[in-house]
């Protein structure tokens, strides 16, 4: 493509070369720059892309966006904008042909429940013959393809590029899951939705954001955009108003609102809900009608999303018999109030929850369910918020009958020394240390093992029948990260390993 027609978009700009030279590829990682093509500097949390301009243009740049030029760079074409990843949201959009055009585009944001929410919506999609693909935490996927995801929401260009793949592929939706870091880079600018869903919010990314303030402004920023521009009048947003900042978020949008939830007049409820190891059993109360419906996902905080995606397909012109069935076909999410099955017969459940809320939320879901203990084994991520580790440990500590607290990716931190700040937490409601043992410390109580697979161990060794472990903080993760380093973790292969050397 022609460097003049990549820049049509951009408002303002500078162009110092050749408008008419043609374009190959696009890239902002300057060591996957190929020759012909456009570098794009942008500014990341660690690192800043100009500073590898130079590496750029060895690399074979032919142009060079950025915010500043510090020298000459040679023959390549340079263009300077006030806002590198605004334009670069654009020139992707551009280069790729605008692929958001040809289907709709479901946007879900929210501390806690995207994942869930992306997994039931395109389980109702199914069910109603659309062709979704999703983009999320875990993987991308579409039509049986399914590329492991390195964040929630990808950078504009690799964005730009999956969903030409899957409108290519004649995707009918695509499902996005939204992050708070993604609306504040603004990765996502230059996608027109037709759905935007707002779970809930809580305390998360604090070593990003700063502030709560700063955190839900970025949030909002997915429904001050939406209902403007071309497509508008189309746009819904999907609103939990059982959520103090529900209504902050529906004043602001510009787009037709479906709220949601269990507390007062709501567009989509529910009432006559159970919920057992079993699932969910709930009768759902919609616009067009009522519906019972039953759902394999456990724990009552999966009505939530059950709710939301509802109201989303809702909004896409779904019927109510579609949405039942979707919500029904859907068997397990990855690491999402996830039941491990195990040689020992034991109710163990492996939770993505790393945050205040959601481990709070997953205790009180799966406490119902325990006839013995709740014993709840989790840590905190390194080089991440640290104000939150004391509270998870109290919340851990509140809610448990025997807490263990261990290691989860601790990064370049000390492990010990991030236990340790958990402890003071778990201390605080009153807690002793207890040590090992095979039948587990008398309740209440708490154990350390920085080892989190024989913390893993342990923790099923001590369990009987009647008790229920929850493994929280990494869910669907593979992986374990100490230092720099990536080593294979898998909380259920470790659950179910376990278990099988117990049992012999």
């Amino acid at each position: 493509m022609k460097l003049s027609k990549l820049l049509e978009t951009i408002p303002i700009f500078s162009l110092d070369g050749n408008g008419g030279l043609e374009v190959k590829g696009l890239a902002y990682d300057s060591r996957k720059v190929q020759p012909g093509d456009l570098f794009v500097a942008i500014r990341g949390h660690s690192q800043n892309g100009h500073d590898y301009l130079d590496d750029a243009v060895s690399n074979g740049a032919v142009a060079l966006v950025a915010e500043e030029f510090r020298a000459f760079y040679g023959k390549v074409s340079k263009i300077r904008v006030p806002d590198s990843r605004e334009a670069f949201s654009k020139i992707a959009a551009r280069f790729y042909e605008e692929p958001y055009n040809e289907m709709d585009i479901i946007g879900i944001t929210g501390t806690n429940g995207k994942t869930t929410i992306s997994y039931m919506l395109e389980s109702i999609l199914l069910a109603a013959g659309a062709s979704p693909g999703v983009i999320g935490t875990i993987n991308s996927r579409f039509k049986g393809k399914s590329t492991p995801s390195p964040v929630t929401t990808p950078e504009s260009l690799d964005l730009m590029r999956l969903l030409r793949e899957m409108a290519d592929g004649e995707a009918t939706h695509v499902v996005l899951e939204v992050s708070s870091h993604a609306l504040d880079q603004k990765r996502i600018g230059d996608c027109p939705f037709r759905v935007a869903v707002f779970t809930n919010f809580s305390r998360d990314h604090l070593d990003y954001h700063n502030t709560m303030e700063e955190y839900f402004y970025a949030k909002s920023l997915l429904f001050r955009g939406l209902g403007r521009g071309e497509g508008s009048k189309k746009a819904t947003a999907v609103i939990n108003m059982d959520d103090p900042m529900g209504e902050i978020l529906a004043s602001i949008t510009n787009a037709r609102v479906l709220t949601y939830g269990l507390e007062g007049k709501r567009d989509f409820s529910a009432d006559s809900i159970s919920s057992d190891k079993s699932g969910l059993r709930a009768r759902l109360i919609t616009p067009v009608g009522e519906a019972k419906v039953s759902s394999s996902l456990i724990g009552l905080i999966n009505i939530y999303n059950i709710l939301a995606a509802a109201a989303a397909s809702f909004s896409l012109g779904i019927g109510l018999d579609s949405i039942v069935e979707g919500i029904e076909e859907l068997k397990n999410v990855p690491g999402r109030l996830e039941l491990v099955e195990n040689e020992k017969g034991l109710t163990v459940v492996v939770d993505y929850a790393h945050t205040p809320e959601a481990l709070l939320k997953v205790q009180q879901a799966l406490r119902p369910m325990t006839e013995g203990r709740l014993i709840t084994l989790f840590g905190c991520g390194g080089d991440r918020d640290r104000g939150k580790r004391y509270e998870m440990g109290m919340l851990a500590g509140e809610n448990s009958d025997i807490v263990i607290i261990t290691s989860d990716n601790p990064r370049t931190e000390d492990p010990e020394s991030i236990m340790r700040e958990i402890e003071q937490g778990v201390q605080q409601c009153g807690l002793s240390r207890a040590q090992w043992s095979d039948s587990g410390p008398k309740s209440p109580a708490y154990l350390l093992e920085v080892d989190r697979g024989k913390a893993i161990e342990k923790a099923v060794s001590m369990a009987n029948e009647k008790d229920l472990i929850l493994i929280a903080g990494k869910g669907h993760e593979d992986y374990q990260i100490v230092g720099r380093e990536k080593r294979f973790f898998d909380d259920r292969k470790e659950v179910a390993g376990a278990a099988d050397r117990d049992d012999r």
